[in-house]
């Protein structure tokens, strides 16, 4: 008996998919900054120095990091220590979790060959650390593409999945964080919510107990990667919601299924707190309460002014002020009903509340953000939203070139967020607080194509010294604005 080679069973647009993956692996770039500080600490102090201690994480970060959080006399400030005497590292544990098995692997790769000369640094801070921790970010966030895909593809011809799924892929805020800023959490969540999402529906209808209690440990995992997260367990609180309407209203059972279903509610939500405990157990330890984030307190939220229009029209950082793609999306969100009305209802909702949360938030543009990044998280729900808007789009048009007019229309928004995604990188454009529209216009037609080919290829080639520069530039910046770092 021998076995199928799995790349044979693929489609041909699931290999374009794989292929381009690999193509733009070299993208990936190897460096902890900003809120990836807080994010990568887990794992590397656990990992070399054995405890949750973060002092040398805080002291290893980048220039901009170090501004608000090292002193003069080279020491973390003392108000970031908490009553336990850890740094408060108010970030999530999540992604340290999933980079762990990959870090322990090279951890141990590095022993052996220092045994053997080669005088590595086991420090986790060097360069096998590093790329392996952003190889491993581009992996699970092409995973999510690829779940997303694979979901997509379930409603709607494998053409326009596809289609959403490189739309997604590269004219969103994903690439930024899948490649360029592998340290933060975002490319993890558009996985763990890809895959808790594609997971869901594939049980749907007929959970048995152990997907139950599987489809609980995804959801504890997804809100240990990004609390936000936490907006998609609407999802499965609906749907149980229209079962026990439903059967409630069921002549002929009479609500004899309820029970059974309340003790199957009643696991997922038990798997669920299982699933937390690295969060609750790490702000135990930080913070000695397991219920105390570090940030800011609901009750401190601008509850009776939201920013719902700024978070997705502004020009700091507006969900579809800066990636217009998912304007498409939404509408596709819509069209989605037709499909599946039910689910569309759900993934509406979901969206909608995870609309209200971001704008209720007091740092709602994200600060140093490509676009608004909290959405990054939607990554799902936007393929699923732009692939049915591209099968609607099919449907009214009828033409034979409906095809050829879909993949123009997402060249066109890939090569213009590609542009922005420059100018915010190398700071054409202000990284932090609203840019100009009207300069940013100017900018991808002038500026960016007489720039491009040089910096590419300095990213290519020497990466770490754009890198500084990019720093330098960023720190002149803050400088001059006073503007909180991250």
């Amino acid at each position: 008996m021998t076995l199928e080679n799995p790349f044979k069973r693929m489609s041909r647009l699931q290999k374009a998919l794989l292929m381009l993956f690999l193509i733009t692996l070299p993208l990936v770039n190897p460096w902890v900054r900003g809120d990836g500080v807080g994010y990568y600490a887990y794992v590397r102090a656990a990992l070399i120095e054995g405890h949750l201690n973060f002092e040398e994480d805080w002291l290893h970060g980048n220039t901009s990091f170090l501004m608000s959080n090292v002193g003069p006399d080279g020491r973390v400030n003392k108000n970031l220590y908490t009553r336990t005497g850890h740094i408060a590292n108010l970030w999530t544990v999540g992604p340290s979790i999933l980079w762990a098995p990959f870090l322990v692997v090279t951890h141990m790769v590095v022993l052996c060959l220092d045994r053997m000369g080669a005088h590595i640094p086991a420090d986790g801070f060097s360069a096998p650390y590093l790329v392996t921790m952003a190889l491993a970010t581009a992996f699970y966030g092409f995973l999510g593409l690829w779940l997303s895909f694979c979901l997509a593809r379930k409603f709607f011809e494998e053409r326009w999945a596809f289609l959403a799924t490189i739309g997604v892929w590269w004219a969103s805020s994903l690439p930024v964080y899948m490649y360029f800023n592998p340290s933060w959490s975002h490319a993890h969540s558009a996985f763990v919510d890809s895959l808790f999402l594609w997971y869901w529906h594939r049980t749907r209808g007929a959970r048995t107990l152990p997907q139950w209690i599987l489809l609980g440990l995804l959801s504890g995992l997804a809100v240990d990667v990004y609390y936000p997260n936490g907006c998609l367990l609407l999802i499965p609180l609906l749907e149980a919601i229209g079962i026990y309407w439903k059967e409630w209203k069921s002549a002929a059972h009479g609500g004899m299924a309820i029970p059974k279903l309340l003790v199957a509610h009643l696991l997922y939500l038990a798997v669920f707190l299982i699933g937390l405990l690295p969060t609750l157990i790490t702000r135990y330890i930080i913070y000695g309460n397991p219920f105390s984030t570090g940030y800011s307190s609901p009750g401190n939220w601008p509850w009776e002014s939201p920013a719902l229009g700024s978070v997705l029209f502004s020009s700091d950082h507006g969900l579809l002020s800066w990636t217009p793609i998912l304007i498409l999306a939404l509408i596709g969100l819509v069209l989605f009903l037709r499909a599946d009305r039910p689910f569309g209802l759900y993934l509406i909702l979901t969206f909608v509340f995870f609309w209200a949360v971001i704008a209720l938030h007091p740092s709602w543009d994200g600060l140093s953000s490509f676009g608004n990044r909290f959405f990054v998280s939607l990554t799902p729900l936007f393929v699923l939203g732009l692939a049915a808007f591209f099968d609607g789009l099919a449907r009214a048009w009828r033409q034979p070139y409906e095809a050829a007019f879909a993949f123009s229309a997402t060249a066109l928004l890939i090569a213009w967020n590609l542009g922005l995604i420059f100018q915010w990188g190398v700071h054409l454009i202000p990284a932090r607080g609203p840019i100009s529209w009207r300069q940013t216009t100017h900018n991808q037609f002038t500026a960016v194509p007489a720039a491009v080919t040089n910096q590419l290829e300095r990213y290519v080639l020497h990466r770490h010294a754009l890198m500084n520069d990019i720093e330098k530039s960023d720190v002149k910046q803050l400088e001059k604005t006073g503007s909180p770092p991250n």
